[in-house]
């Protein structure tokens, strides 16, 4: 049967009413719709949400463009489950309608739709500020009684075992439970759990796979995230934790103040409007983006610069545009949010998902990158000050990686990664 709802959008903890979501589902074919509430385009502090959805009156309509894009606007697609989130949502869907079967109950439906994974992400956990509040009033979604918002990080080693249950099809009604509505749209397919630091700050537990028999990646993410921030970058916070004598990743959630309140998040993909599968794009075409969103072109330029240095310096080969995020400041204009799921690749060919520009083809190069300077309002001699500080934190990778506690047993499968010719042709640039 078709399916048609209407949901009210939100914003932040105060709880403005911005919009309606509109959803219609009718076999594969799914639609949306979305219209500002008159209140919204009346208020002060108002702004669009997303590019593609200027402050006008009336309903816009999306489809879905491709296999792997979305039902929604890129602003309400960035607020899906990642690959992790939607397969522990599937999982924890068959295992209740195996449950409702045995016992005589009606079964759920047996298709899950878009909007049926939009609203299983915890309202907690949800990326970004906006939430999702059902025809009953109920926002989306909202745990079950005597359920916690999120786990506290001592509860890291049960979080770990359910992930790896999932993983190997082990897992038991209790284990999804455990899980549900707790990832986010941020990081892919890996195991993760939105947790509560030690302040009760949300953050994100990435766990070990078991399919990880190489090296630590959870390590190597926040050796990544180290190294950044050493060469100037603004990024992500984050430490390695005990999960049960596991090291897990903890990544201290950015999209939140230090008072809880939540700040609105977009991709770079909905900023340049580009749906998942499409063609593939440059950073140069960010830039263009930067001059007219950023709240300080300059200041995210330079910081969009040195992230690229970085990415070509640990062959960081997974920079696609969900994985670069912003922040909104005020009045529709944004800043560039810290940088996340970074992570060095030694086994993996140095091609970048976003093209340093239409000209360098996916080519992970230094001369590609100085070549471009010009594109980002970046002087040579600039550009080469800003790849020395780059090269100089990367130079330093064994060093930092002591730091964490990592072993030279752990540190040597990164290798590849971090000494490599594009390494050599940094240093040679820098120093002229």
């Amino acid at each position: 049967m078709p399916t048609n709802r209407t949901i009210k959008v939100f914003l932040g903890e105060a709880g403005a009413e911005i919009a309606a979501l509109y959803f219609n589902a009718d076999g594969n074919r799914e639609t949306s719709g979305f219209a500002y509430s008159a209140d919204w385009l009346r208020a002060p502090q108002r702004f669009p949400v997303d590019p593609a959805l200027p402050l006008n009156p009336g309903r816009a309509f999306h489809a879905k463009r491709t296999k792997d894009g979305s039902a929604f606007h890129g602003v309400i697609a960035d607020t899906e489950p990642d690959g992790w989130g939607r397969q522990v949502i599937q999982r924890d869907h068959a295992k209740r309608r195996q449950e409702a079967k045995q016992q005589g109950k009606p079964l759920p439906d047996n298709v899950l739709t878009s909007l049926d994974f939009l609203l299983a992400v915890d309202d907690f956990s949800r990326v970004g500020a906006l939430r999702f509040q059902d025809e009953a009033g109920v926002f989306q979604r909202t745990p079950e009684p005597g359920r916690r918002r999120a786990p506290p990080l001592i509860e890291l080693g049960q979080l770990l075992r359910s992930s790896r249950a999932v993983e190997t099809n082990t897992e038991t009604a209790a284990d999804l439970a455990y899980l549900r509505g707790r990832g986010t749209s941020l990081g892919g397919l890996r195991p993760k759990c939105t947790v509560l630091d030690e302040d009760g700050a949300p953050s994100i537990g990435k766990f070990p796979s078991v399919r990880d028999t190489n090296r630590s990646m959870t390590k190597g993410e926040v050796l990544a995230l180290r190294i950044a921030a050493a060469a100037g970058i603004r990024a992500a916070q984050a430490r390695v934790v005990d999960g049960d004598g596991v090291p897990v990743a903890l990544i201290k959630r950015f999209d939140r103040t230090a008072d809880g309140r939540r700040i609105p998040y977009v991709s770079a993909a909905t900023l340049l409007g580009v749906e998942d599968g499409a063609d593939v794009r440059a950073y140069t075409e960010i830039v263009e983006a930067l001059i007219q969103f950023s709240a300080d072109f300059r200041a995210d330029a330079e910081e969009l610069w040195r992230r690229i240095a970085l990415n070509v310096l640990i062959n960081n080969v997974d920079d696609h545009l969900q994985n670069i995020g912003f922040l909104h400041v005020e009045k529709g204009k944004w800043r560039l949010s810290p940088a996340f799921d970074v992570n060095p690749f030694p086994d993996k060919a140095r091609a970048l998902k976003t093209w340093i520009s239409e000209e360098s083809g996916d080519a992970a190069s230094i001369g590609a990158l100085m070549e471009t300077s010009d594109s980002f309002q970046i002087s040579a001699d600039r550009a080469r000050e800003l790849l020395r500080g780059v090269d100089a934190a990367v130079e330093r990778w064994r060093a930092i990686g002591a730091e964490l506690g990592m072993t030279e047993t752990e540190l040597e499968p990164f290798e590849p990664a971090f000494e490599h010719e594009e390494r050599v042709a940094a240093s040679r640039v820098a120093r002229r």
